[in-house]
């Protein structure tokens, strides 16, 4: 379960109106449009990542599909996921020793 303590906090939302490219996903709800992690945290999950993403015939992640980062109430569930990033992390340092 995913924590709600940052619901209607100022820091869990932010929207650049002037960036070139808002929104840079499709979106219904563009004053929801959450630009706050712009470029996705979870990306480096890979495909336990939770977003729609697909594989590109080059084989790139390809997140244009996803609005996972940009949905205004998926704080939480984006810092869910630092626990998984960091065992990444350290994994791959282990692995560099």
């Amino acid at each position: 379960m995913i924590d709600k303590y940052w619901e209607g906090k100022h820091y869990a939302f932010h929207q650049n109106k002037e960036c070139e490219y808002f929104p840079c996903h499709k979106t219904n709800k563009p004053e929801e449009f959450n630009c706050l992690f712009c470029y996705c945290p979870l990306y480096a999950l890979a495909d336990k990542c939770g977003g729609n993403f697909k594989i590109t015939e080059d084989g790139i992640k390809d997140c244009s599909g996803c609005m996972v980062p940009h949905v205004k109430d998926n704080y939480g569930l984006i810092n869910s996921k630092y626990s998984e990033i960091m065992k990444l992390v350290k994994e791959q340092l282990d692995k560099d020793k």
